[in-house]
């Protein structure tokens, strides 16, 4: 099985040794998308967590679409949060983004991310095949 590897301009650019996302057949991997806005790679939000989450959805559905697909093709979805006590906003922000029945996912408290933010969040999606 070959790979495919997904880049869009309306997503930041990767500022590591990976792609935004790669294609395996119908699966695409979307690599971890913190509050970056792509024109100028500057952090969204000035310390705002909802403002942070609401940036890292719309990078994730500009990855999403540049692979073919949509947020509603995402099966799976981790997320990376600096402070847990931002679990319940972080799930309001989600359900802003994802209708019924949502994707699988899982929140895992970190001690810090890149840039100083407060969120990540990283899916895997499926094409229909």
């Amino acid at each position: 099985m070959s790979k495919q590897i997904i880049h869009t301009d309306h997503a930041p650019a990767a500022i590591g040794a990976y792609s935004q996302a790669v294609r395996a057949g119908n699966t695409v991997y979307l690599s971890g998308q913190i509050p970056l806005n792509p024109a100028d790679m500057t952090v969204v939000g000035g310390g705002d967590f909802r403002a942070e989450t609401h940036q890292v959805f719309k990078n994730l559905r500009a990855v999403a679409e540049a692979a073919g697909g949509s947020l509603e093709d995402i099966v799976k979805v981790n997320a990376y949060l600096t402070d847990l006590a931002n679990f319940a906003v972080f799930n309001e922000v989600m359900a802003e983004y994802f209708a019924q029945p949502y994707p699988a996912r899982a929140a895992v408290g970190v001690a810090a991310l890149p840039k100083g933010v407060q969120v990540e969040a990283e899916a895997v999606l499926v094409l229909a095949g």
